[in-house]
């Protein structure tokens, strides 16, 4: 049993068991990871206050925001590329990487005394900064990780990284609670857990050196950058609601809008896994074959289908028992807002197949001009609607921003890759995913089921909605 469990999650013997391994370390590190930083920001949130909150995640949006500079989509460029056998050139990319680290850095603290007056936000600014691209620093190294398909690693890597931060935060915001000091937790967290991963990945991985080999910069920056804009938008499309709000002083709001996108992040992480799992197949079944790459494809978004349709169903049906169990009753407004992003989330959730079908098939230019178009969509009507229905005008803007950018990437996969997307499997898959829903619905809109504890009422809709889709399943084949 020993030997089938090492061969199941620690070596890599076929597409389908890679897969799964890869999926099986990627949810084990995301689950434990947005658990922990959940409950942190729950207990930040109640400690720190609305206003308090909403200047922390203030600035930590217009952080992450800039952020995407520092890879400008050379991690992703680099799994791909390195899932062939191009290792020797990752001492060059790694070199590069520090460059754009240092140069993103610089570019944030240029844009702290633009973003804000006040001396405060531009101070946790400033140390966010740094904290951010310790942690984006990191994914130059899952990027090769990736490439050889090894995610243990880079989920052991991601649970110190938590650990660490979870243990910083608590200490400060338990001592010496300010927005200030909560910032500084963060600092020294992100710092150790790169230096303690930086020696790990030498001496287990690949040996660390820099190598200025300018030629490799070039060809690896001239495949990546239609990415590196493809993140400056999509940072652009999560971020940019939170750094108008306090652009325009709604510090408050801000709170309420982020306390309710940090529950939509959560949710996002099957999302995440199901992305990072899939892509290396994705880019190696291209190569070989036009059928296993429909196949993989296929199961990819048979999976995002099962999973969104209950995820956007029951978020919007629980939405007012989640937020009143999480924050305390002066964050009501967070409810409406967190019912919009919810249909944003199932939207991403449908949409990552595609996209990485694009990217796998060396589409990324195609994938530059739809985020584009969603960003701009998302500026404009950020612009026009916060002024006159605050930060639900700004979950409007982030929704319809997904749901307008979906029909480009039909429209591009059908033109630029071999995929065929409606075929009878995601046809059937629809159908089934959308039947259980409502049985799910059903279900937990009872009110002796929606009033238990919300847990145990997830639970029940959870296990429902499998029960439907398995007897669907069952009788179609």
């Amino acid at each position: 049993m020993k030997y089938n469990i090492k061969s199941l999650l620690f070596v890599n013997t076929g597409p389908q068991q890679i897969i799964f391994k890869n999926t099986f370390w990627l949810a084990i590190a995301e689950a434990i990871i947005r658990l922990l930083k959940l409950g942190l920001i729950i207990y930040v949130a109640r400690i720190l206050g609305v206003a308090g909150y909403g200047k922390f995640t203030f600035a930590l949006s217009f952080v992450s925001l800039f952020v995407v500079f520092s890879d400008f989509g050379l991690s992703a460029i680099t799994t791909r590329e390195f899932a062939g056998s191009k290792e020797k050139e990752f001492s060059s990319i790694f070199s590069l990487k520090i460059l754009l680290s240092l140069g993103t850095l610089i570019l944030i603290l240029l844009g702290s005394f633009f973003i804000t007056p006040e001396p405060l936000i531009q101070r946790v600014i400033w140390v966010l900064a740094i904290f951010i691209l310790s942690y984006s620093f990191s994914e130059i190294l899952y990027a090769l990780l990736r490439a050889r398909q090894q995610m243990q690693y880079e989920a052991a890597i991601k649970i110190l990284q938590a650990v660490l931060l979870i243990c910083f935060a608590f200490f400060v915001i338990l001592k010496f609670p300010s927005v200030l000091n909560l910032s500084y937790a963060y600092l020294f967290a992100g710092v150790i857990s790169l230096v303690l991963a930086l020696v790990f990945f030498h001496i287990r991985v690949f040996p660390l050196k820099i190598l200025w080999q300018i030629s490799i910069w070039k060809k690896f920056l001239f495949m990546s950058w239609p990415l590196g804009l493809v993140s400056v938008f999509g940072a652009i499309n999560f971020n940019l609601t939170s750094i108008i709000l306090g652009y325009f002083g709604q510090l408050t709001a801000a709170g309420w809008y982020n306390a309710a996108w940090k529950i939509a992040n959560v949710c996002l992480i099957p999302s995440i896994l199901i992305s990072q799992s899939f892509f290396p197949a994705l880019s190696r079944s291209f190569k070989e074959s036009k059928q296993n790459f429909q196949s993989i494809w296929n199961f990819y978004t048979k999976t995002t289908i099962f999973l969104a349709m209950p995820l956007v169903i029951g978020g919007i049906t629980l939405a007012p028992r989640i937020i009143s169990f999480i924050y305390p009753p002066e964050f009501a407004p967070s409810i409406l807002v967190f019912q919009i992003l919810i249909v944003m989330v199932g939207l991403v959730f449908i949409s990552g197949s595609f996209s990485q079908a694009l990217l796998a098939s060396n589409q990324q230019i195609k994938i530059l001009w739809i985020v584009g178009f969603g960003a701009v969509v998302n500026i404009v009507l950020n612009l026009i609607l916060i002024p006159k229905i605050g930060l639900y005008g700004g979950a409007i803007a982030v929704l319809s921003a997904s749901a307008l950018s979906l029909p480009l990437l039909f429209k591009f996969i059908l033109r630029f890759t071999s995929i065929f997307p409606f075929n009878r499997q995601i046809l059937l898959s629809i159908i089934g995913a959308a039947f259980s829903s409502i049985f799910m619905y059903l279900v937990i809109s009872q009110s002796q089921i929606y009033i238990l504890n919300i847990f145990l009422t997830i639970l029940i809709g959870a296990g429902v909605y499998f029960l439907f889709l398995f007897g669907y399943r069952k009788l179609i084949n």
